[in-house]
């Protein structure tokens, strides 16, 4: 018998889909993304890294398709940039500067008002990444980001990495089978990990003194879906984690303890979430699968994001 009870459902509703104008028809279907990351789909589209800028629209990413989008409060889709890459993961800075964790091309920085894709950061000294998956700002403008690749329990050799303000790069983490979705803790001692192909989020601490020491699980799911993606933080601290291929967002709270799950109503690719909205309660999913972002209210207002702050 569990000691606790089964978490809560909250429901979503569709917020807004991809419009039709922009979902890829024919054998534009059929990218190498789809080939080496989804057994070879076909697909109009794949959704991920969504992120509010401070006037309220809504910033997600088109992996195969090397697009980004801004939807609009009133859910007008716009395309606000088209170049060669693979943009899996999008944070706005302080600033109102836009980064993109790119699959095939790395760190990437996208100017919001002309809709120019510039490099950032693609190399390790002189070698690439292996393939960038998400980022996460932290107050003081340190960049955490995963660097993923194809890599699982056959090669545990994924990487974290933190980019200060004035470029240098730290490694933090080299031995991690999936690094995938980031986000730090409320006082940014902790940063959380999900480790998708191990069904896990790990605990790695941020020490003043250096990178990193005594990472551990903090939260192991079950084998169901394909695992662990992006995460989000609430106010109280708790911890929400997209479960892609269960239709699923998780909620806990501080100690890692189950509070409620929020369900999928359309498909069951929940890749990324963030909050925003008035009261920044309302979390925005999107769903990869039917090029949705789905939308649900919670009771507890989402974490400020760094994006956010002046």
């Amino acid at each position: 018998m569990s000691l606790f009870p089964p978490p809560t459902d909250i429901e979503t509703e569709v917020w807004s889909e991809l419009p039709d104008e922009f979902r890829k028809t024919g054998d534009a279907m059929q990218t190498v993304w789809g080939e080496g990351n989804a057994l070879g789909a076909r697909m109009d589209s794949f959704l991920e890294g969504p992120s509010f800028d401070r006037q309220g629209n809504l910033w997600v990413v088109d992996i195969p398709f090397g697009r980004v989008f801004r939807i609009s409060p009133d859910k007008v889709w716009t395309l606000a940039a088209e170049y060669d890459g693979e943009p899996n993961g999008l944070k706005i800075r302080n600033d109102g500067e836009i980064f993109i964790a790119d699959y095939k091309r790395g760190i990437m920085h996208l100017d919001p008002a002309t809709g120019e894709v510039t490099e950032h950061r693609t190399r390790i000294r002189l070698e690439p990444f292996k393939g960038c998956n998400d980022l996460v700002f932290g107050s003081n403008g340190d960049m955490y980001f995963t660097d993923q690749g194809q890599t699982g329990w056959h090669d545990p050799t994924g990487r974290v990495f933190r980019l200060t303000p004035e470029g240098r790069l730290d490694l933090l983490v080299d031995t991690v089978p999936s690094p995938n979705g980031l986000v730090l803790n409320l006082d940014e001692s902790i940063l959380f990990l999900a480790v998708t192909r191990a069904n896990q989020v790990w605990r790695v601490p941020l020490p003043p003194e250096g990178p990193t020491y005594k990472v551990g699980t903090f939260l192991h799911l079950s084998g169901g879906g394909g695992g662990p993606d992006g995460m989000a933080l609430d106010e109280a601290g708790s911890l929400l984690v997209c479960h892609a291929g269960m239709g699923s967002v998780w909620v806990f709270d501080r100690m890692g303890e189950p509070l409620y799950r929020i369900r999928s109503c359309r498909g069951i690719n929940t890749t990324n979430i963030a909050y925003g909205g008035p009261d920044n309660t309302g979390l925005f999913i999107t769903e990869s699968e039917s090029g949705s972002i789905l939308r649900a209210e919670l009771p507890t207002p989402g974490r400020v994001m760094y994006s956010h702050m002046d």
